[in-house]
């Protein structure tokens, strides 16, 4: 793998581009928490796919896709940036996360599996929470299957995250936001009551909400028992697809609603509820969620709020 290109900020986030081999790219993150030093929270978000075949509606890393990232081509995003932060391997983060999010739907590759079964000691991760965030498509039951294994045998007490794309709780608009055959709650909540360790971390519900899509406490809680489900909601991050698509976010990134009625709605039925806006300089690097620079590179015309950092040559960011 070279990495070609860099775009971010030392203190809040970077995207790096690089060539895997026959002019194919992906693209990789880092980032830290303001106001949290790097020896506190540092977080990777690494490509799965080389493009993504599930086509969200607010996503512009979807509309393309090649095939599945192997071990090696997982492995060398998180070595990169290992080795440029803490060339010994030994990684002295109270709370290191690596999210497998960036571009792909996890659960189409099977060889992330062997990632997670190798990640805790390739490294010195004692502070290593790995995160798979999914929309949990049909057919993908022997994914969820070995995740389940590794998870009991690697990563107890807590020390992995799961979480579950879902955005409305109206089946349809789901379907719309999401078009591709998924797991419905029912399954969704089976997979739960296996995947759960009492007393452990809570299984995430992520609602990246846009205006006009339901979220129903009582629909919610006909699956997800607040003892074992958090809600998570975070803004549609400003991406040309989102923009195509007219999906205006029900959060506004640019003022904290921690106490918005939806949040004391499902507040009321027991859930633990996090809005997570995050940095908003975030959506400026094109590092957050849905964001995709090399979308943006390829655009005719540019979009508001968000990929305005100048791509550089690897070596100089900002």
């Amino acid at each position: 793998m070279k990495v070609l290109a860099s775009a971010g900020r030392e203190d809040v986030a970077i995207v790096y581009m690089a060539d895997i081999g026959e002019k194919l790219y992906v693209e990789f993150v880092e980032a830290v928490q303001p106001p949290l030093p790097r020896e506190k929270k540092w977080v990777l978000l690494v490509s799965t796919l080389l493009g993504c075949p599930v086509k969200c509606l607010m996503c512009d890393a979807g509309g393309y896709y090649k095939r599945k990232l192997s071990k090696g081509e997982i492995f060398s995003q998180i070595d990169f940036l290992i080795k440029k932060r803490f060339p010994s391997g030994n990684v002295p983060v109270e709370k290191f996360k690596i999210q497998f999010a960036r571009i792909g739907e996890p659960s189409l590759n099977l060889n992330v599996l062997e990632v997670l079964g190798e990640l805790s000691h390739r490294y010195n991760v004692p502070g290593l929470i790995p995160c798979i965030s999914t929309i949990a498509p049909v057919g993908t039951d022997r994914f969820f299957e070995g995740l389940l294994k590794i998870k009991r045998r690697k990563y107890p007490e807590g020390r992995f995250q799961l979480q579950f794309s879902i955005h409305t709780t109206d089946e349809k608009l789901r379907d719309k936001l999401i078009p591709v055959k998924k797991w419905d709650f029912a399954k969704i909540s089976e997979y739960g009551e296996k995947f759960y360790e009492r007393g452990g971390r809570k299984i995430t519900l992520n609602f990246a909400l846009s205006e006009g899509m339901p979220v129903k406490p009582e629909i919610l809680l006909r699956y997800f028992d607040p003892e074992e489900y958090l809600i998570k909601i975070t803004p549609i991050n400003p991406t040309y697809k989102a923009m195509e698509n007219r999906l205006f976010s029900y959060i506004d990134p640019y003022h904290e609603q921690k106490d918005c009625q939806l949040v004391k709605n499902l507040r009321s039925f027991g859930y633990e509820v996090i809005v997570s806006i995050g940095e908003v300089e975030e959506n400026y690097i094109g590092s957050n969620c849905g964001q995709y620079v090399m979308h943006h590179l390829k655009a005719k015309r540019h979009i508001k709020n968000a990929y305005a950092y100048n791509v550089s040559e690897f070596g100089a960011t900002g």
